[in-house]
C-alpha cells in the first residue's frame, strides 16, 4: 500500500525546510511568491492535502472565518438582503483562495459574538454584513473592540469609524447617479431612503446627490427626500408619501434597488410611466435589477471585489499586518428606467 505523502516529502523536493512548506500551504507570511508556487505545484502533483485539524492545534488558529449577517425582513423566507447573497459567494471564494473555511450565521442568533466564535476557537475572526440602525449597532462594535475581537465589517467608510471597514464610495455613487439624471434633463429629483446617522450608507448617497444638484445649478429641495429602509414595501410607501405630498418631481433616486423596485410599483399603480413620466435610478445592482420592467438603471457595488477585500483585510488583522479601511469605487449601470436607453 502506497504511503501518503507528507510535508517533509514536499520540503525535500522543493529544497526548502518543512516549516516553510507549512507556512506556504496555509497562506502564511514570510514565503516569497515563487517558492509558494513551487511548493503548491509539488503538493498538487503528490495529491497532498493539508491536515487542517493538526495545523490548527499547532497554530491555535481555527483557519476558519465566521460571516455574521444581519437578519432582515424580506418578501421570501431568506431573511437576507439580496445584495449580501451575491457577496456571500465572493467571500466563500476568498476564503477558499486563502485556505480558510467559512461559517455563516445570523447576527441575532448569538448574544456574545466574541465568546461564541473567537474565544471558543470556532473562528479566528468575524465578517459582519448588515447592521440595521447604526446608532444602536455602534455599542456592539465598541464591545468587540474592547474584547480584542478580530473583525471587519461592510459599511460606510468614515474617518473615526469603529473597527476595520470595507465599503463602497457611496457619496461618489450618489453624485454620479444624480449627475446622470441632470444630464438627461431631469431637475426635480426625489431621493427615497433614510438619510441620517442611523443609516450612514444612505446618508452618504444622499450627500452625494445633494452635491451633484448644487454642482448642476439646481437648488436642493429637502421636501423631496422621503425616509425608507432597504425593502420593497418601504420603497412603495415612500413613493406613496412622495405622490401624496403634491411636490413636483420628474425623477427618483432610490438609496437601494429594493426601494427603487417598490417605488416603481407605486408609480405604475398611479398611472405614472417609467421612464416617460418619471426616471428611476437605484443603488446596489442586485440580480433582479435587470429583470424589472423596465430594467433598472442603478449604481453597482462590486460584490466580487468586496468579498475578496473583506477576507484579505480580516486575515491581515488576524496576522497582525498593517491594514486599513478599503473604499471600493461605485459604477453607474445604465438601463431603461432612467430614459437614456431606448
Amino acid at each position: 500500500m502506497q504511503r501518503k505523502p507528507t510535508s517533509f516529502d514536499i520540503a525535500h523536493l522543493a529544497g526548502v525546510s518543512q516549516p516553510t512548506v507549512s507556512r506556504a500551504l496555509r497562506g502564511g507570511a514570510g514565503v516569497n511568491e515563487a517558492t509558494r508556487m513551487r511548493i503548491e505545484a509539488i503538493a498538487q502533483k503528490l495529491n497532498y492535502r493539508v491536515d487542517k485539524a493538526a495545523s490548527s492545534l499547532r497554530s491555535r488558529h481555527a483557519e476558519t472565518l465566521a460571516v455574521l449577517i444581519f437578519q432582515d425582513e424580506t418578501a421570501d423566507d431568506s431573511a437576507i438582503n439580496p445584495f449580501f447573497l451575491s457577496m456571500l459567494g465572493s467571500i466563500m471564494r476568498g476564503c477558499a483562495d486563502n485556505g480558510q473555511d467559512m461559517l455563516v450565521s445570523f447576527q441575532q442568533l448569538a448574544s456574545d459574538w466574541h465568546q461564541d466564535f473567537e474565544d471558543s476557537h470556532r473562528a479566528d475572526g468575524l465578517i459582519l454584513l448588515g447592521y440595521g440602525d447604526y446608532e444602536l449597532y455602534r455599542a456592539k462594535l465598541s464591545e468587540l473592540i474592547a474584547q480584542g475581537t478580530h473583525f471587519v465589517r461592510w459599511g460606510s467608510v468614515q474617518s473615526g469609524g469603529i473597527g476595520l471597514t470595507v465599503g463602497c464610495d457611496n457619496h461618489g455613487g450618489g453624485r454620479e447617479a444624480t449627475r446622470h439624471l441632470l444630464d438627461l434633463g431631469r431637475r426635480n429629483i426625489a431621493f427615497l431612503g433614510t438619510a441620517s446617522s442611523h443609516y450612514p450608507e444612505f446618508h452618504d448617497r444622499y450627500r452625494g446627490h445633494v452635491a451633484a444638484l448644487k454642482e448642476g445649478g439646481v437648488i436642493p429641495r429637502p421636501r423631496l427626500q422621503f425616509d425608507a429602509i432597504t425593502a420593497e414595501e418601504a420603497g412603495a410607501a415612500a413613493a406613496e408619501a412622495l405622490i401624496a405630498s403634491g411636490e413636483t418631481f420628474d425623477a427618483v433616486l432610490a438609496a437601494s434597488d429594493l426601494i427603487a423596485i417598490g417605488a416603481m410599483r407605486t408609480l405604475a399603480a398611479h398611472g405614472l410611466r417609467v421612464p416617460d413620466d418619471i426616471a428611476v435610478v437605484g443603488f446596489d445592482d442586485i440580480a433582479s435589477a435587470s429583470f424589472t420592467s423596465p430594467p433598472l438603471t442603478t449604481v453597482m457595488q462590486d460584490t466580487r471585489a468586496a468579498g475578496r477585500m473583506l477576507v484579505e483585510t480580516l486575515l491581515g488583522r488576524i496576522r497582525e499586518a498593517r491594514v486599513n479601511d478599503v473604499l471600493l469605487p461605485a459604477k453607474l449601470v445604465v438601463r431603461k428606467s432612467c430614459g437614456a436607453v431606448a
